[in-house]
C-alpha cells in the first residue's frame, strides 16, 4: 500500500520499474510473501503486482494476499464479481491467502449481513483460495466475537507494533493474545505504524543509539514484532529499494529481542506517546469518502510536526506546507462532518474533532459545526 510513486498528490502514479527491482532483491535474498488490496495505490497495487511479480516469476516461487474490501459491496451477490476480478487484475488463478478486509466493530456487521465469510470459504472449497481469514482494527472484545463466530478462518492479520502493545485503544497486545488462543496464525501489519517508528523523536534516537549505534529505528520495530511467538510474517509497506535492502538485511540475521531491548523499547513508546498528538499512519482509508477532498493524513502529519518541533521558523515552514496542500485539496475547515472518515479509520480516530484542531492551527478558525450551519 506504500509503493513507489512519481506523483505524492497521485497514489495511482506507481513507479513500476523501481517496485520490479525492489522485487528482485526481495525474491533473491529468499522473501516469498506479497500482500496487496483493491484499494491500495489508488487501485494500482493489484495491477503493479502483476506485472512486477505475477509476469516475471512462476506462481509457485511466491505467495500472494488479498482481501475483500466491503466498501466495494453492496450486496451479497457483489462479491463473487469482485473477486473474479481480482484475480484476473493479479494475473493468478488463485490465491495464497485470501482476508476480509478492516475488520472491526464498523465493518464486521457489514459482512455478517453480507455473508462474506461464508463467501470466502466457498471460495477456498473451490479451490480458489488456500488459507482464509481477516484483517483487523478494533478491540479485543470484538475480535473475539469474530473469532467464535468463525473458526474455519485460517488467518488473523493485525497491528502490531512496540507503539502500540500496550495502547488502550488499538490493544495490540491484547487483539495478539487473543488470536492467539483461538489457536490462529498471527500476520503482522503496520510494525512501524506508518513511519511514525523510523522518524522518531531526538531524545528517543539517543536512546537507541547510545544501546546499539548501528541499529537501525525500523529494525527495532520489526524485531520487536517478529520476535513474538506465533508470527510468521511481518509485513513491510516498502516504498524503495533502500527500504528493501535494510529490512531483508536484517531478516536474513534475524535475532529476537533480549529481555533487555524490550524494556527498552517499552521506554521509548512512552517517550514517543508523550510527543504524538494524531496516532494517525496515513493509511488514506479515511480520504476514500471524503466529499471535500481534504488531504486528512497529510494535515494530521503537519499537525504532529507542530507539536514535535515547536520553533517558530519550523511552524512557519509547516504553514507553507499546508498552504501548498490546500490548493489542490480541501481544507481542515471545509469539513461538513459527515463522518464517513471515521467510519473508514482503522485507528479508530475522532478526525471530525482533530480537522478542528488542525483548523485553528494552521487557519487560526475552526470550521463550523453541523449545529450551527
Amino acid at each position: 500500500m506504500r509503493l513507489p510513486v512519481f506523483d505524492e498528490n497521485d497514489r495511482s502514479t506507481v513507479g513500476v520499474e523501481t517496485v520490479k527491482n525492489m522485487v528482485d532483491l526481495y525474491m533473491d535474498r529468499g522473501f516469498t510473501y506479497f500482500d496487496t488490496a483493491h484499494r491500495y495505490n489508488d487501485e494500482m497495487s493489484e495491477p503493479a503486482i502483476r506485472e512486477a511479480l505475477v509476469n516475471r516469476y512462476p506462481r509457485e516461487s511466491f505467495l500472494l494476499t488479498d482481501k475483500i474490501t466491503l466498501n466495494y459491496i453492496n450486496q451479497a451477490e457483489d462479491q463473487e464479481p469482485f473477486f473474479k476480478k481480482q484475480l484476473e487484475i493479479c494475473g493468478v488463478d488463485y490465491f495464497d491467502n485470501y482476508l476480509v478486509h478492516n475488520m472491526g466493530s464498523v465493518w464486521y456487521p457489514a459482512a455478517q449481513r453480507l455473508g462474506t465469510f461464508e463467501f470466502i470459504k466457498r471460495m477456498q472449497d473451490e479451490g480458489y483460495v488456500k488459507h482464509i481469514g481477516f484483517s483487523f482494527h478494533g478491540t479485543a472484545d470484538v475480535l473475539e466475537t469474530i473469532l467464535q463466530d468463525h473458526p474455519e478462518t485460517d488467518i488473523v492479520q493485525l497491528q502490531i507494533n512496540y507503539l502500540d502493545w500496550k495502547d488502550a485503544g488499538i490493544q495490540s497486545q491484547k487483539c495478539y493474545e487473543a488470536a492467539r488462543e483461538y489457536g490462529k496464525s498471527v500476520v503482522v501489519m503496520e510494525p512501524v505504524k506508518g513511519g511514525t517508528l523510523i522518524n522518531l523523536p531526538d531524545e528517543v534516537k539517543d536512546i537507541l543509539c547510545a544501546y546499539c549505534p548501528e541499529t537501525s529505528p525500523a529494525s527495532w520495530a520489526i524485531r520487536f514484532a517478529a520476535s513474538l511467538e506465533g508470527v510468521p510474517v511481518v509485513l513491510g509497506g516498502m516504498s524503495d529499494l533502500e527500504q528493501v535492502e535494510e529490512n531483508t538485511n536484517f531478516m536474513q540475521n534475524f535475532t529476537p529481542l533480549t529481555p533487555q531491548e524490550a524494556a527498552m523499547l517499552e521506554k521509548a513508546a512512552e517517550m514517543i506517546r508523550s510527543r504524538t498528538a494524531i496516532a494517525c499512519t496515513s493509511c488514506r482509508y479515511c480520504t476514500t469518502d471524503c466529499p471535500k477532498n481534504i488531504a486528512i493524513p497529510d494535515y494530521f502529519c503537519l499537525y504532529n510536526n507542530l507539536k514535535r518541533l515547536k520553533n517558530t521558523s519550523y511552524m512557519a515552514n509547516q504553514s507553507v506546507y499546508y498552504m501548498n496542500l490546500t490548493r489542490r485539496h480541501g481544507k481542515a475547515s471545509e469539513c461538513i462532518e459527515c463522518g464517513l472518515c471515521e467510519k473508514n479509520c482503522p485507528q479508530n480516530l475522532k478526525i471530525r474533532d482533530l480537522l478542528h484542531e488542525v483548523s485553528v492551527a494552521f487557519e487560526g478558525t475552526a470550521p463550523l459545526k453541523m449545529s450551527d450551519k
